[in-house]
């Protein structure tokens, strides 16, 4: 039996449960937790020393996690996969994928899963969350589930599928090689899939099925309805519309839009005719029908602002006040185009039917009093007109996508993931020269990076990677392992392999994979030559224990990487990871013993 763990050992231990029940509890924020931790351990270390090191030593181990190649590595996963949502490089592919969607969500979901589950069995997983988060979070925009109540199923089959190859994670390759080193067989590939193909028949019904219903609904909260702008469709010259007849363009129109009026034969260029719809609506709408809903000339000379300034379009909602010279005139008699070099894309008339306001001659629709419009143009341009012709600009102006930089964009994702996935480059150079193109090649702004980083996961980043750090070096991690491996002689196989992937995950969920790793291969090798078991199913043992990293967010980076875009507390992890855990054990313990024949 091991003795007394030490002064340091017993320290370490009492703060990560502190630091545990901090989080799950939830009375202080994530951040203030994670810096109370990083300050206790500072502190602590400063006037309490590790063997052999001096005050300023705990000081470095305290706040390494700031500098760390992981969070380093994050931030900028974080600006490449907003240089995608900026540049609007994922909408194919959130469009084919809102097919699916549309059909149930469902089987949208059921899809989803097991694309992210095949994709992870080859290509490194943070690569491939980073991919798909962006695509998911678009969809939940676009009317499928909330992302909080995918996310973290999403990225649960993404763990999975790592799980089940040589090559799917860093850790995988870290014990393998690990066991190498002591003397065993190498391992191929696809070594052990089969025995994770079958855990994934026992856990993707619960990611699917079970795990969205323990989620909350985090989206934002609609006060009212999304407001439908009514506008004049245009029709180009040279439009794909020109003709073809309604019936063969309906079925691909978004539903919140629609035809007020609708053409008696097939389109003809010059044709205006009246639409209504939400933003989001005109924008698909008009992607789909190759129209216009503003003159051609304004809005071409908008981007050409845009492209000459370095500024990006944006597209606001403005109310009309009672000292607005706007009331009573239509577009078309109001100058706004000359006067400001803004576009209106729509006018909304809340509570007000269109045939009680006054008839014009064109058919133009007269503003009035508390109209909404849907205004496009730059910065500048958007307050000058706000400001000159007395109208309320409303919060919440979208970002234009940069859709002319959505190849280079892509070109560059691909890049860095590509390189990191075969092994080129390591993850953090390739992701850190990934962010750097971005920026220079203007597909992120400098000023626009903060909406890209989260405050919250930068600070719990650094706090789990100083946590893993005290765990390691004042000797908790080894005396917990000689602890279990003193009780492991009086247990059936079964469960010592649970032992095993169960001291590995609480090391994996509260320090590092990379810890974990390190620490339980040793283990389970010496366990194995002590009780005579075979030594390949306790060291398979350790790398899924390694992998079972669901059930806190601070376990793996990808957890981290979807805290702030669903809005997870600590709480999420825990309600919907703990079952998988022990799901996951019990699973694959019994296919290890039926597998060697134990």
């Amino acid at each position: 039996m091991p003795g007394i763990p030490s002064f340091h050992a017993m320290a370490a231990m009492l703060v990560t449960v502190a630091m545990f029940i901090g989080f799950a509890r939830s009375r202080l924020s994530t951040e203030i937790v994670s810096l109370l931790v990083i300050a206790v351990i500072a502190v602590g270390l400063y006037f309490f020393p590790l063997p052999g090191t001096g005050p300023t030593d705990g000081l470095v181990l305290a706040f390494s996690g700031f500098g760390h190649y992981a969070l380093i590595t994050i931030c900028a996963l974080m600006i490449m996969g907003r240089g995608l949502v900026v540049t609007g490089a994922l909408e194919p592919a959130a469009r084919v994928l809102e097919r699916v969607w549309k059909v149930n969500h469902q089987l949208g979901l059921l899809v989803s899963l097991l694309l992210a589950f095949g994709l992870s069995m080859i290509v490194n997983d943070t690569p491939v969350l980073v991919l798909l988060l962006p695509i998911f979070v678009s969809l939940a925009a676009r009317g499928a589930m909330p992302a909080s109540k995918t996310l973290i199923p999403l990225n649960a089959a993404v763990l999975i599928g790592g799980m089940a190859t040589t090559i799917g994670t860093s850790t995988n390759l870290l014990v393998v090689s690990i066991a190498r080193d002591l003397g065993m067989p190498p391992m191929n590939v696809f070594h052990f899939t089969p025995i994770v193909f079958a855990a994934a028949l026992v856990a993707i019904p619960y990611l699917w099925l079970v795990m969205p219903k323990l989620l909350p609904d985090n989206s934002q909260e609609v006060i009212q309805s999304k407001r439908r702008f009514i506008t004049r469709l245009r029709v180009p010259a040279g439009s794909d519309l020109v003709g073809k007849h309604l019936n063969e363009v309906l079925e691909r129109l978004p539903d919140d839009f629609r035809f007020e009026e609708r053409p008696s034969g097939p389109f003809e260029a010059g044709q205006r005719l009246r639409v209504s719809g939400t933003h989001d609506g005109l924008q698909e709408a008009l992607r789909v029908l190759k129209g216009q809903v503003a003159p051609g000339w304004v809005v071409d000379r908008i981007r050409r602002d845009s492209s000459a300034q370095g500024e990006d379009v944006r597209v606001a909602e403005m109310v009309i006040t009672a000292d607005s010279r706007l009331i009573r005139r239509t577009l078309a008699t109001s100058g706004i185009a000359d006067l400001y070099g803004v576009a209106i894309l729509g006018i909304h008339k809340p509570d007000r039917l269109l045939n009680t306001q006054p008839a014009d001659p064109r058919g133009d629709i007269r503003l009035a009093e508390g109209d909404v419009l849907l205004v496009m143009g730059l910065p500048d341009a958007l307050e000058d007109f706000a400001r000159t012709d007395s109208l309320l600009m409303l919060q919440g102006a979208q970002v234009m996508p940069r859709r002319s930089k959505a190849l280079l964009s892509t070109v560059i994702m691909f890049l860095s993931v590509g390189s990191a996935s075969i092994g080129f480059l390591p993850i953090a150079i390739a992701a850190l020269g990934g962010a750097i193109l971005m920026f220079i090649t203007g597909c992120v702004k400098f000023d626009k990076v903060g909406r890209a980083l989260s405050a919250k996961v930068i600070v719990l980043v650094a706090a789990s990677i100083a946590i893993g750090r005290a765990i390691l070096e004042s000797g908790a991690a080894d005396w917990l392992g000689q602890s279990m491996a003193a009780g492991l002689q009086y247990l059936p196989p079964a469960a010592i392999l649970a032992a095993i992937m169960l001291f590995v995950t609480t090391l994996t969920n509260f320090a590092s994979n990379a810890t974990a790793a390190t620490v339980g291969t040793p283990i389970a090798f010496s366990i194995a030559n002590q009780l005579g078991l075979p030594q390949e199913p306790l060291i398979l043992a350790v790398l899924f224990g390694c992998n079972l990293c669901y059930a806190t967010p601070i376990a793996y980076q990808t957890n981290m990487l979807i805290m702030a875009e669903g809005d997870y507390s600590f709480g999420d992890y825990l309600r919907t990871g703990v079952p998988l855990v022990v799901l996951m054990v019990a699973t694959l313990s019994g296919l290890l013993v039926l597998t060697y024949g134990m």
